[in-house]
């Protein structure tokens, strides 16, 4: 049974696969098939009923919609209906000219009733009808909704610059999110596009008009023609058989179609405000002084003798009771106001009480990015920006680099910055900023290239090396000098990397550690049981995890942690010696990191002196470095500052060894000055790496 269900649902979904984009094919063959295939007088009959119907549904969408951009795809079902309509008026006139002379069904009961019922089989009058039919959709109603489209799509296109500033202004005073503003920008080019597709949709409706003009004077002259010559009619009867019928099938087809010119007015006379245009209507005409007025002049036309006294004075009365009920509700509204205004002051006052709240007092956002508005496109998706797949890109590779999940970046823009500039901030303090050209490329030097650029001379944001701001046609000859070549994304992506990964500590605090502890337990209950508080508060555990983040240990071997916390904690809790413990415990990830798996770790070394007179200095002064004396720690730093040079140059990792004791002294006196040393222990040494002492400083 579950394997026929599954085939079933299987079949279920190819099905729909198939299917789900053969609706315009189907509808471009029907419309070629109504063109040039002959139709019968019922199917005829049925799709001049299904277009009315299709005009009245359009009409009275238009009627209903709040705002007109709300009817986006307007302008689409203008050109099908228009399309429908004139396939079906080539259809009919196939068979008008074909079977007309056999009576007046033989094009179908709907052109017959046209014919017939509407105009009272009065071809005269039928064309009389028809022509003023013809003059009010050609010469009123599509001329002035045209006109209305031109200005309309004109001004909005103007007004769009203005627009996305007000946006902009409201954003960076705080009157609006970074997602409404990303709302209010897409119905500015929602209402862009819709008014600059009305623009063209209007055509339609105006080709249409002067078309069936024309229809009408060829069917009338093709049927006289074939009548008389081809069927042996009189010129009477021959002029009374296909005028009947070419008026009728004029009428199906010019009804629906003076149907979507009214409906094509009154979208574009619509302003662009949620609102039906009945409530529209009702609110707007509802003005007092002229309902009364209106009311008393018909009162004084109907009591006029020789005047329709019935008919002016019931329209008097209707006006002016409308007029009086608005004025009732009005008073009504007011007083409603007036006793609210009324309320007592502490009523109003614990009103504002709970109106404020903690919710209105903003925090700062964990990272932060602002960009400048000439950087506004590297952010917007719809404007092709791909800053933020770049930023979603660094957060996930940083997570499962780090083991901790990377809270998210706001980016907002502020109009205070330099065009060109970002900054990127971490719990509301900048910690990088740079100006970036988002139209151009930047080519870094990465030590060694074979010839010069022209651009704007700069440095790396993330590294600082040396870089040119290129022009994109450029890139190729860049690269072939040997310059690296990334574009303005990249570069802001790359920069807010490496400020992540060197305030990573930053960013974890006492939330992030339970999650990672729950995610655990999971796994490995019995190993987290007890942890937290038994042996180790929390605040303890996060002020370790932070210390190994801020040396460069990454925290994704939770595993070993635990453990190791659990082992050690009953015995210290002093974090220092917690970690000592946890990086010895780390031991084979930390070398791993640092020398990618080779089997021999190229390391500098303290000479002995230097080391017991580093010792005696710790003893003296502390364990944060500070009893060092100061030429001695500005000669340690210059030397190991050379020794690491020497390191890079030779594309090998620069690790200094020490001894336990003065490995945390060391590792924060050098994070600032030589940030690209590791310092190890000793202890730290897998057993099956081998050393190779490269240098040795004090010596």
């Amino acid at each position: 049974m579950q394997l026929a269900s599954y085939f079933q649902r299987v079949d279920k979904n190819s099905f729909k696969q198939f299917t789900s984009g053969l609706g315009a094919p189907i509808v471009v063959l029907a419309l070629m098939g109504m063109v040039i295939l002959p139709m019968p007088p019922v199917l005829l009959d049925a799709l001049f009923s299904f277009n009315i119907a299709l005009s009245l549904v359009i009409i009275l969408v238009c009627v209903f919609t709040a705002r007109p951009i709300d009817f986006g795809i307007f302008p689409l079902v203008l050109l099908v209906a228009t399309v429908l309509r004139l396939a079906l008026n080539v259809a009919s006139t196939r068979v008008v000219l074909l079977e007309g002379h056999e009576g007046g069904d033989a094009a179908g009961k709907v052109i017959q009733a046209f014919g017939e019922v509407v105009i009272g089989g009065n071809y005269a009058v039928g064309v009389v009808v028809f022509a003023i039919l013809l003059i009010i959709n050609f010469k009123v109603v599509t001329a002035g909704a045209g006109r209305i489209s031109e200005v309309n799509a004109r001004f909005t296109l103007d007004a769009m610059p203005g627009k996305q500033m007000a946006i902009d202004a409201d954003l960076n005073a705080g009157y609006i999110d970074q997602d409404q503003a990303r709302k209010r920008r897409e119905e500015i080019t929602a209402e862009a596009d819709f008014y600059g597709s009305m623009d063209g949709a209007s055509k339609f409706v105006k080709g249409d008009a002067v078309a069936g003009l024309f229809i009408m004077m060829i069917n009338i002259v093709g049927g006289l023609f074939i009548g008389m010559y081809q069927h042996g009619l009189g010129f009477s009867n021959a002029m009374e058989v296909y005028t009947m019928l070419t008026i009728g099938d004029g009428l199906v087809a010019q009804i629906p179609s003076l149907l979507l010119s009214v409906a094509t007015a009154i979208i574009v006379t619509r302003e662009n405000d949620t609102q039906e245009m009945g409530e529209e209507i009702t609110e707007q005409l509802s003005n007092k002084q002229a309902l009364y007025i209106t009311a008393g002049i018909l009162f004084i036309m109907g009591i006029v003798p020789g005047m329709p006294t019935f008919a002016f004075l019931s329209f008097s009365a209707i006006v002016g009771g409308y007029a009086f009920y608005r004025e009732h509700n009005r008073k009504k509204l007011a007083e409603e106001a007036a006793r609210v205004d009324a309320m007592p002051a502490n009523t109003t006052a614990s009103q504002e009480v709970k109106e404020l709240g903690w919710d209105d007092v903003q925090q700062v956002d964990i990272i932060g990015l602002e960009v400048g508005y000439r950087l506004i496109p590297l952010v917007d998706k719809s404007q092709g920006g791909e800053l933020l797949t770049r930023i979603k890109g660094v957060r996930k590779k940083l997570s499962q680099e780090l083991g901790f999940l990377i809270p998210a970046v706001h980016i907002r823009d502020n109009l205070d910055f330099s065009p060109n500039a970002y900054n990127i901030s971490m719990l509301g303090v900048s910690v990088g900023e740079a100006d970036i050209s988002h139209d151009s490329e930047l080519a870094i030097n990465p030590g060694q290239v074979f010839g010069t650029l022209e651009g704007k001379v700069t440095k790396d944001p993330a590294f600082g090396l040396e870089a040119v701001w290129i022009k994109k046609n450029q890139r190729e000859h860049a690269q072939t000098l040997g310059y690296t070549v990334v574009d303005a994304a990249t570069v802001v992506a790359t920069h807010l990397s490496q400020l992540l990964t060197t305030h990573a500590h930053q960013l974890l605090g006492h939330e992030e550690v339970q999650q990672l502890l729950d995610m655990l337990e999971k796994t490995h209950p019995k190993l987290v049981e007890g942890l937290v508080p038994d042996i180790l508060p929390l605040s303890t555990v996060v002020k370790v995890l932070q210390t190994l983040l801020f040396e460069g240990v990454p925290i994704r071997d939770m595993r070993t942690i635990v453990q190791t916390l659990a082992e050690f904690g009953p015995k210290s809790q002093d974090p220092d010696v917690l970690v000592s413990a946890l990086r010895i415990a780390l031991k084979r990830l930390i070398v791993q990191e640092i020398t990618n798996g080779a089997a021999e770790i190229p390391v500098i070394t303290l000479a002995p002196e230097l080391e017991q007179m580093l010792h005696k200095s710790l003893q003296a002064g502390g364990e944060d470095g500070a009893g060092i004396e100061p030429g001695l720690a500005e000669r340690l730093q210059e030397s190991l500052s050379q020794a690491y040079q020497q390191q890079e140059l030779a594309a090998e990792p620069a690790v200094l060894l020490t001894s336990g004791m003065l490995r945390p002294v060391l590792s924060r006196f050098l994070k600032q000055s030589v940030s690209g040393l590791h310092v190890l222990s000793y202890q730290e040494i897998p057993d099956d790496k081998q050393i190779k002492i490269v240098s040795s400083v004090g010596q």
